[in-house]
């Protein structure tokens, strides 16, 4: 395949190609639709908002400023998504919790047989993002480098790796994303049991298994954001709408006048920064424990 026609397929680093989560959840979707056909349920229905002539109903999620626990939810369930839709096994051994297991109590093996719950993928996920102090942003660009390791490894995240490829996009995401990157020491303050070397180890085979390309264009990331949102709307997952005030108006508009400046500089900040733990200086983070 030429690299620029291969380039425009690959979602994560092309805006007119359709996201894989998206892509993988119709399947779900259909069946729900056509269950909820049969049983004459219409979820959400009731509930959900119009905008009307005299109101206008706004959610508190924007592109610049989404929703933090509504966004980890949403990345959460196409995660959930890749795993139980997956076209096969292929994996590495870098990202095998098998050869490198997260904790020193042994896992079951019983326990990669199955595919983990969305219930269960949140709780990893948040856990990690309420102790590394992350953005909702961050969450939207992990999804973004998972897809783009999926596709340019040929791998797929299943029950044996997809904790270890989780942990590697989140790790990479944030020193490439938020202003205070948050270093792989840091992460080893959270997970008690991993090793630094074993998280410079990952991050090493990340980044080369994504050819360095950490890039993430404002239109990738403005797809990836509203693809999430018609997740959430395809899995009824509600969105808190209120009317549209006078405040709220000149917020949002002010929001989206630094918007833009703070996608250019995105890039630029992904260059600075290290991606190694070399002098760390020491930034205490809350301690957590994985179930």
């Amino acid at each position: 395949m030429p690299e620029d026609l291969a380039l425009e397929s690959n979602p994560s680093d092309h805006p007119r190609a359709s996201t894989i989560f998206l892509s993988k959840s119709q399947t779900d979707v259909r069946e729900k639709r056509k269950s909820n056909h049969l049983n004459h349920v219409s979820p959400g229905q009731l509930t959900k908002k119009y905008s009307s002539c005299s109101t206008i109903f706004l959610d508190d999620s924007t592109v610049s400023q989404p929703n933090l626990r509504t966004t980890i939810k949403c990345v959460t369930l196409a995660i959930y998504y890749h795993i139980k839709n997956r076209d096969a096994d292929r994996s590495l051994d870098i990202f095998d919790e098998r050869s490198h297991p997260l904790t020193r109590e042994k896992v079951p093996e019983e326990y990669f047989k199955h595919d983990p719950e969305h219930k269960f993928i949140y709780r990893f996920v948040r856990t990690l993002f309420s102790a590394a102090q992350l953005t909702a942003e961050c969450a939207i660009v992990t999804l973004v480098y998972l897809e783009r390791l999926l596709t340019y490894a040929e791998i797929d995240i299943c029950p044996t790796n997809w904790k270890r490829i989780v942990l590697g996009a989140i790790l990479l995401a944030s020193k490439v994303w938020d202003d205070q990157a948050v270093w792989n020491v840091d992460y080893c303050q959270i997970l008690k049991d991993i090793t630094v070397e074993d998280m410079n180890e990952m991050e090493r085979h990340f980044l080369e298994l994504l050819q360095f390309n950490i890039n993430v264009p404002a239109s990738v990331y403005a797809k990836y954001y509203f693809d999430l949102r018609s997740l959430a709307d395809d899995n009824n997952l509600n969105f808190l709408f209120t009317p549209l005030s006078k405040e709220r108006a000149q917020n949002l508009e002010a929001i989206s006048r630094l918007c833009e400046d703070k996608y250019k500089d995105l890039c630029r900040a992904a260059m600075r920064r290290s991606f190694s733990a070399d002098n760390f200086i020491g930034i205490q983070r809350s301690s957590a424990i994985l179930s």
